[in-house]
């Protein structure tokens, strides 16, 4: 449950902080008269991403055993994927997407009303659809039958809703650059224990062989119905008997991912654009002095 919990509040988060950004600029800018094409616009991507989780759900359970595990180990690999881009993405501009909203919102406002709906719609689909398909793969993988995993998830949601309530009435402030690389890497620790899982779907439906071969098998010590296995399960998707096929990928995903994302910012790839940047400015400083001395 708190790992649903985690992750309807890391994703609901940035969606909540969008919409935000989004009223905040039009109502401090004069501009309510734009506030009804924006909320359109959220009211048919909150929409269409109800109706994307419903399709997935309603529509694998008509599904052989084989295609629900081809599906559901198809989509979880492709839900660690694009949440481990978000979580890169969000902590790399969470210092700079208010001014990116309003850099769009601006230009949509001279477009006109469809440019303001479709601005609306794309800022927070895309959240929408990732926070879709991510807690229907996370609830799928840690389910037990009963209402646990998507009561977690539905309360992470309505924390990140009144969590963007209070950033708009500046109630409360903190340092969102922080906060989310925080979540980002306890995410990350949960996309690796789904993404185990949706290799254990694959080779379940025997599109991936190994299922035999375990790597461990401590069911007795850790017993998946006890307080403890339950909670790791939920948290973590942890399995106490993994095939050496599940661990291997666990591994080769977590350790990278969370070296790169717990890695300063300015290292690396940033460094040498900042370099190549700084080097380039004095160049043309350079050259613009021997200009001003020849025509001197």
């Amino acid at each position: 449950m708190l790992g649903n919990y985690l992750i309807g509040l890391r994703e609901g988060l940035e969606a909540s902080l969008v919409v935000c950004i989004l009223i905040a600029y039009l109502v401090k800018t004069g501009r309510r008269d734009a506030l009804k094409p924006v909320w359109a616009g959220i009211a048919v991507a909150v929409t269409v991403a109800l109706a994307f989780g419903a399709g997935l759900e309603f529509g694998s359970q008509e599904l052989t055993f084989e295609a629900q595990e081809l599906l559901g180990g198809s989509l979880s690999i492709l839900a660690v994927g694009l949440v481990t881009w978000m979580v890169f993405w969000m902590r790399r501009t969470a210092r700079h997407l208010k001014t990116e909203l309003h850099g769009k919102l601006d230009a949509a406002l001279q477009m006109g009303t469809g440019a303001l709906v479709a601005t609306a719609f794309l800022a927070v689909g895309r959240e929408g659809l990732e926070t879709a398909l991510f807690m229907w793969t996370s609830v799928r993988t840690s389910t037990d039958g009963s209402y646990e995993p998507l009561l977690g998830a539905i309360l992470g949601l309505l924390t990140a809703v009144l969590l963007g309530w209070l950033f708009y009435r500046g109630a409360l402030k903190i340092n969102l650059a922080k906060f989310f690389t925080w979540t980002g890497g306890m995410l990350v620790v949960v996309a690796a224990g789904v993404l185990a899982y949706g290799v254990h779907d694959l080779q379940e439906g025997g599109f991936l062989g190994g299922l035999q071969n375990k790597a461990f098998d401590i069911s007795e010590t850790i017993p998946p119905d006890s307080w403890y296995g339950t909670l790791l399960k939920g948290v973590f998707n942890f399995q106490p008997d993994p095939t050496v096929l599940q661990v291997t990928v666990w591994a080769l995903y977590l350790v990278p991912t969370l070296f790169f994302f717990l890695a300063p910012i300015g290292s690396g790839t940033s460094k040498r654009v900042a370099k190549q940047k700084a080097t380039t400015e004095t160049d043309e400083k350079a050259e613009a002095n021997r200009t001003a001395e020849a025509a001197g």
